[in-house]
């Protein structure tokens, strides 16, 4: 019953080629979209304005820290995701090179990581939402607009449009990878022209003396704006939670993982550029919405209109990622015994885990109900870093454990690069608040209870294990 038990490679891989596997339907576009989908949302319309206040026009300068901290993840997470090509992402790497207790305690971080996210971006969508309904002088009930305690003077009971959406997503979801697929594709190519329209009418309108002082707060600001902006960044990961359900895992990974960020870091960059240039930084504190103020800032009021449109579909496409990943950690943890095995049940006509998908939904539309934004924001970051430090950790693992694997896409540079990502990711985990810390200790003193009282005696890789002990003591009885 070590801690510490290993599932084989083998093992892992013949689990996803089984006939009651997903179903392999993902080519390499379908990756890079489902990655931008996931990272282009909640950072760029929202955070740019939060991270501008704490970085100055330095911001760009932050953006590009987070994207090295994640690029040097992503090469570990491409050579893994090519290796391996099965549901769950770090947490089945982690239980083939370091063991299930490690495995365990990352796939809780995970559940944490995607459910919370998906909760936060619902509340940023229901922001924008209620924003564009104002347009058409349309208003939600005050006391069904937000949680409880959000506004400041105003009586509230619940979010009622991020439980609504986070719903729908769910339902989308629930009805296959492939239906889903599509529609992301469809949103994030509307949003990625948004994105660009932006960047083409706001370039005219720069002026240099807005980036003067560059980097008021120095390099104290840009780490912490880094620390920040880092949750924008977030979804990539997610590319890797579909590999069984990619056709040729080998090759489709490596490009979707680090195409999508690459991508992506180009646009963060432009944008924080453009935007400070617009308008002086100091404008955007407490502003929700610093991509549209700068466009109203310099006149282009009908191109704001169709951002704060690309805003919502935005924020859309995030939540159809994270809802999907969430639920393929689930599936593959309960697949391995660790979470009841009802979890794992894929649907006979929709391949898709069916009732784990409602199951998240409905839990992380009620927190997204009755939690508010400020709260819902403070783990994600920090459980994401702590993943990426784990897949640095795995790939060294792994690559002095099975020399002789073979590995479609190897990461460069190892050691170097995973220790940089390790390295990278403690230091920005350093600027987090000092509450994330005690919030993030106190799940994962839970996650640590369930284990021992749950998941360590149902793990099926540890009841195959004491059968076959049982099976050799029989035979030496008989022997005898």
């Amino acid at each position: 019953m070590s801690l510490f038990r290993t599932k084989s490679l083998e093992q892992l891989i013949e689990a996803g080629r089984r006939p009651h596997g997903l179903k392999k339907v993902l080519g390499p576009v379908d990756l890079i979209l489902m990655g931008v989908g996931a990272i282009v949302g909640t950072g760029i319309f929202v955070l740019t304005g939060t991270g501008a206040t704490t970085a100055g026009p330095a911001l760009v300068f932050s953006f590009i820290i987070a994207a090295c901290a994640c690029g040097f993840a992503a090469l570990c997470y491409a050579e893994l995701a090519s290796t391996v090509p099965v549901s769950g992402s770090i947490y089945t790497y982690s239980y083939a090179t370091l063991g299930e207790i490690v495995a365990w305690v990352i796939g809780w971080d995970l559940i944490l990581e995607y459910g919370l996210n998906v909760s936060t971006v619902a509340v940023g969508w229901s922001g924008y939402f209620q924003s564009l309904l104002s347009g058409f002088g349309i208003a939600i009930p005050a006391a069904l607009s937000a949680a409880p305690g959000s506004v400041q003077g105003v009586d509230t009971i619940m979010n009622f449009p991020a439980l609504c959406v986070v719903l729908l997503i769910t339902s989308v979801v629930s009805m296959g990878v492939r239906k889903s697929s599509k529609i992301n594709n469809i949103m994030v190519a509307i949003k990625v022209a948004v994105v660009l329209l932006f960047i083409f009418v706001g370039t005219k309108h720069v002026q240099p003396q807005n980036w003067q002082p560059f980097a008021p707060f120095g390099s104290t600001g840009v780490l912490s704006a880094a620390a920040l902006v880092f949750f924008a960044f977030i979804g990539f990961d997610a590319v890797t939670s579909a590999a069984e359900e990619v056709r040729k895992p080998e090759r489709d990974l490596p490009v979707g993982i680090i195409g999508s960020l690459a991508i992506c870091t180009v646009f963060y960059v432009a944008v924080a550029a453009i935007m400070t240039g617009i308008v002086p930084y100091q404008k955007f504190l407490g502003v929700d919405h610093p991509i549209s103020l700068a466009l109203q800032s310099a006149g282009e009021t009908w191109v704001a209109g169709f951002v704060d449109l690309g805003a919502i579909l935005g924020m859309t496409t995030v939540l159809l990622v994270m809802t999907y990943g969430q639920t393929r950690i689930t599936f593959a943890m309960s697949r391995d015994g660790l979470l009841p095995k009802f979890l794992s049940n894929v649907h006979p006509k929709h391949g898709t885990p069916f009732i784990t998908t409602w199951i998240v939904g409905i839990i992380f539309g009620g927190v997204a109900a009755f939690m508010p934004l400020r709260v819902l924001a403070e783990l994600v970051n920090i459980g994401t870093l702590a993943a990426f430090c784990l897949v640095a950790t795995a790939v060294m693992v792994l690559r002095r454990k099975r020399p002789d694997l073979k590995r479609s896409f190897r990461c460069p540079g190892v050691p170097a690069v995973p220790i940089l990502a390790i390295l990278m990711c403690l230091t920005l985990m350093s600027y987090l608040h000092w509450v994330t810390w005690v919030a993030f200790g106190v799940w994962m003193s839970i996650g640590i209870a369930v284990y021992f009282l749950y998941a360590r005696s149902r793990s099926t890789l540890g009841l195959d294990a004491m059968n076959r002990s049982g099976r050799r003591q029989a035979v030496v009885h008989l022997t005898e």
